[in-house]
């Protein structure tokens, strides 16, 4: 008797989360015992963000649902009422989809909706990147998803163990490692002569890679962040490539920074890079500045040095190649310096060994998700 295929369903509202799930969306989406539909809402969706979406298509993948979202407003209000059309989007997609599992990511507003939606309809939830901390909004957010999930794929040890205390079953949760590192040495395909080309950069000149995000509970100060760092950068000579931020409360502010800078002769302001060619600059670059995630996760594959500010990624696991710097002013030319003089690490990673996408596609094909699996309680 033929096993029925079993349809997952993935909520992707980012380029970021998108670029690391594509290769284990793809893994999905060609196992013979899986067939896969991704609904694409937020920054996707968006002109002004790069209408990422057409990566989603250009992937082969099939975006089964869209749910346009107001993302020209950069405030919190804005942000919980996108939850609520996200909400509503989810609920008519996976209505009209019926998938038998939803697979989500991390820590934003659609991933919940994603989850929220799924509880009320009875399909299981398997959430990627569960039991991590950051202490700003991210992180009640991000437990509160884990709360709703039936499966949880951790990429550490200590997130499962923050997940068992949290009250989650052991037996639904399974160190994975981190999707975005599968593949990423392959994936760094343009080297440092060739990337500077393309900017008009000197490549025998000090690189910066720039990524910065607001913080919801730091949104007023989030310019004046911005503009600080990236005048330490050019005062240590660097040549700055920096990508603008994401739609989050305060973002309107940075993208203004980023604008001003964007004739300076060694600043190069991009609204999107194909995660190909970030990938490729963030194997080149000197040091990688801001507070994305990927400095925290992904450049330690790498080696890259990464000057981490501010508090979005705050109390999250570090790899050695991390610096932090809370409090602006004298300490970020200090960091820089010190980054410069100490040069790259050994490209050693806490968060995987690069094969994620096949532990999840194997979960994905033999869990029990018979209705028992909804019926969810503490374990405390």
């Amino acid at each position: 008797m033929t096993k029925p295929v079993r349809r997952i369903c993935y909520v992707s509202g980012t380029r970021a989360d998108f670029g690391l799930m594509q290769s284990t969306l793809q893994a999905i989406d060609a196992s013979p015992g899986l067939a896969l539909d991704i609904v694409a809402t937020g920054m996707h969706l968006s002109e002004r963000f790069g209408l990422t979406v057409r990566e989603i298509e250009a992937a082969g993948l099939n975006v089964a649902a869209r749910i346009p979202v107001d993302i020209e407003q950069s405030t919190g209000a804005t942000m919980a009422r996108n939850l609520a059309k996200s909400l509503e989007g989810c609920v008519d997609a996976f209505e009209r989809l019926r998938p038998d599992m939803v697979l989500l990511l991390g820590d934003r507003g659609e991933m919940l909706a994603g989850a929220l939606a799924a509880i009320h309809l009875n399909i299981p939830v398997a959430h990627i990147h569960g039991g991590e901390r950051s202490g700003t909004v991210d992180e009640p957010v991000r437990h509160a998803i884990s709360k709703l999930s039936h499966f949880h794929f951790t990429a550490t040890q200590d997130a499962r163990e923050r997940l068992i205390r949290m009250g989650e079953r052991a037996d639904r949760i399974f160190v994975t490692g981190a999707p975005g590192l599968d593949g990423l040495q392959q994936l760094a395909t343009l080297d440092r002569v060739t990337l500077c080309k393309n900017m008009q950069f000197d490549p025998a000149g000090k690189l910066a890679l720039f990524v910065y995000h607001p913080v919801l509970q730091e949104a007023s100060t989030a310019a004046a962040e911005a503009r600080a760092l990236l005048e330490a950068c050019l005062n240590r000579g660097f040549q700055v490539i920096a990508l603008m931020p994401n739609s989050d409360a305060g973002s309107e502010a940075v993208r203004n920074v980023l604008t001003d800078y964007g004739s300076h002769p060694r600043v190069r302001v991009i609204a999107h890079l194909p995660r190909a060619e970030f990938v490729s600059w963030m194997a080149a670059c000197d040091v990688m500045t801001g507070n994305s995630s990927s400095g925290i996760i992904e450049a330690a594959s790498f080696g890259t040095p990464v000057l981490n500010i501010g508090l979005r990624q705050n109390l999250r696991e570090r790899n050695a190649n991390v610096t932090d710097v809370v409090n602006m002013g004298d300490k970020l030319d200090e960091a820089l310096g010190i980054a410069l003089q100490r040069g790259r690490f050994p490209p050693q990673n806490l968060y995987g060994d690069g094969h994620a996408g096949e532990r999840i596609v194997a979960l994905l094909g033999s869990l029990d998700i018979s209705s028992s699996v909804l019926l969810k309680a503490n374990e405390y």
